[in-house]
């Protein structure tokens, strides 16, 4: 379950170093070489998955409970006030490495949000067809 062509397979494994801040059997934790903040980790599996939508179980078990965990951590380590788990699927959602992984990014006091969206108007009858369409597919 390993792509040998992919990079986030060889750091997971160790082939590549990385600043590791967590390590178990199915996860590395590194620091990002290209941080939004000081501390900005990424969890990622040793085994390859392309995103969420194909991360089997035993992963998807994981993944979230470790990223509470290494944001815990930050808060007690780095003094951040909160931290963002951001995960992307697709190219139109930011994923630009197709291997699953997640960003846990320290929050500190008086910086510019992240992760933000302006809410948009919809109609009652609108949310209720839109439910339904996803519902269907489930």
């Amino acid at each position: 379950m390993v792509d040998e062509n992919c990079i986030f397979c060889k750091i997971a494994n160790g082939s590549i170093p990385s600043a590791t801040v967590y390590e178990d059997d199915q996860f590395r934790a590194i620091l990002d070489m290209g941080p939004a903040s000081k501390g900005h980790t990424l969890i990622l599996p040793k085994a390859h998955f392309k995103d969420v939508c194909d991360l089997e179980e035993p992963y998807a078990s994981k993944v979230l409970p470790l990223g509470g965990r290494i944001g815990r951590a930050m808060k007690k380590a780095l003094g951040c006030s909160g931290f963002n788990l951001v995960q992307n699927n697709g190219t139109s959602a930011g994923q630009t490495v197709f291997h699953f992984h997640m960003h846990v990014i320290p929050r500190y006091d008086g910086e510019a949000p992240i992760v933000t969206w302006n809410p948009g108007k919809v109609e009652p009858e609108e949310l209720e067809e839109t439910a339904s369409q996803i519902y269907a597919e489930l």
